[in-house]
């Protein structure tokens, strides 16, 4: 009896072994990038999410650009991944889309918007940048945009006025959703059980409680939706992103009720998220640097000082004329990139830089490293908005 279970035992300890130098050596036709792929399963998720108090390359990026360069594999949530802060590289992936790579989505999100595994997601992708460009670009704001989007912040910073302090990510988050839902599915702007509950969704999808599916029957998001989506001939018609969503429903084969709904909840989200992060980040920079919010008021006062009526709305010329809030505004975004940086899957094997990265592996394209290169950016951890103006080399990150 001891024999067998000390024979099951080996066995044991022999298939786990085999296992994991399976999963920290896997099958490549090349050379794999260098790297660790951390603990099975687990991989190296753990040293990723250790915080940075600094707007420095965190920590998981520079243990490994100074151990492997800027091209290693790692493993996170159980996904093998190149990470890559090589800018050629990066431009490289990027013109590659749709060939030799194809957007990806964390697992989490990709099922919950209803992206995995797609044969036609670049034709989805494509479609919702057009959309968010007809309705948020550059046309849109000089043509409609500007004044309800002065209006809505006039009012939210009279409120803000009369109070002792406020939580900035919290109310920047609710001004951009309400400006948010305004625009995209106006019908249902003013209900406000409509807005209570989704903004509840809202909430609860930034905090990680992910478990729940998105689209669930008898929800009033989804009521609502389906509602204006499955009558839009009863419903009149407001001209916004929603109308667009629907009338195209006719010629788009993928826009089916039920991806409308998801892709109506992800664009929002992921404005009201983004905007609010980034708010954060200016409200902080501002506050360390006395200089810059003193340029940046009289630039503002300059413009109302030249006004025949102090009270009258922005105009587009006015708008055009805030060389030194584009300036802040590329500083902010070069200093707290919301995102840190863009996945892609490999569509087959890569051979880059001598390296293969195998098909199916995940591809983290990381710019953060670029921003803090002190070979682009003099003293890259310093707020100055001014170098923008120095330098037209820089890539603009306001649009």
């Amino acid at each position: 009896m001891l024999s067998v279970q000390l024979c099951v035992a080996a066995l044991v300890v022999t298939w786990i072994t085999h296992w994991i130098y399976r999963w920290r050596n896997p099958k490549c036709n090349g050379v794999l990038p260098p790297g660790f792929m951390g603990l099975p399963l687990i991989g190296e998720s753990l040293q990723l999410l250790v915080p940075s108090n600094s707007f420095d390359i965190p920590p998981f990026l520079k243990t490994r650009l100074h151990r492997y360069g800027p091209i290693f594999r790692t493993s996170v949530a159980g996904r093998a991944v190149v990470v890559s802060v090589d800018p050629e590289l990066n431009y490289f992936i990027f013109q590659q889309e749709g060939k030799l790579v194809e957007a990806w989505y964390l697992d989490l999100f990709a099922k919950i918007f209803n992206q995995e595994n797609r044969p036609d997601g670049a034709d989805v992708r494509r479609y919702v940048r057009n959309l968010v460009l007809i309705h948020f670009g550059v046309e849109s704001l000089k043509e409609k945009l500007l004044p309800p989007l002065e209006a809505m912040v006039r009012r939210t910073f009279s409120t803000w006025s009369k109070l002792e302090s406020i939580e900035v990510k919290d109310v920047v988050s609710a001004m951009a959703f309400d400006f948010g839902k305004r625009e995209m599915y106006s019908f249902d702007a003013d209900d406000e059980n409509f807005s209570e509950k989704l903004w509840k969704m809202f909430i609860d999808l930034q905090d990680g409680l992910l478990s729940f599916p998105l689209n669930i029957p008898g929800t009033t998001h989804n009521k609502c939706l389906k509602k204006r989506i499955a009558s839009p001939d009863q419903m009149q018609k407001r001209g916004d992103l929603l109308d667009h969503v629907i009338n195209d429903m006719k010629s788009e084969k993928f826009l089916t009720q039920d991806f409308v709904v998801r892709l109506m909840f992800g664009l929002l989200f992921v404005s009201f998220d983004s905007i609010s992060k980034a708010a954060q980040v200016l409200m902080k920079l501002l506050g360390e640097n006395p200089l810059v919010l003193e340029e940046l008021t009289a630039e503002h006062e300059g413009i109302l000082q030249k006004r025949q009526n102090p009270n009258s709305s922005i105009t587009w010329e006015e708008y055009k004329s805030m060389t030194f809030t584009l300036q802040v505004i590329n500083e902010t975004m070069r200093l707290g990139t919301v995102s840190p940086g863009l996945l892609r899957r490999a569509r087959k094997d890569i051979q880059v830089n001598g390296f293969t990265i195998p098909k199916g592996w995940t591809i983290l394209l990381v710019s953060t490293a670029v921003q803090m290169n002190p070979d682009i950016y003099k003293d890259p951890l310093a707020f100055n908005p001014r170098r923008w103006k120095v330098n037209n080399n820089y890539i603009s990150y306001s649009h």
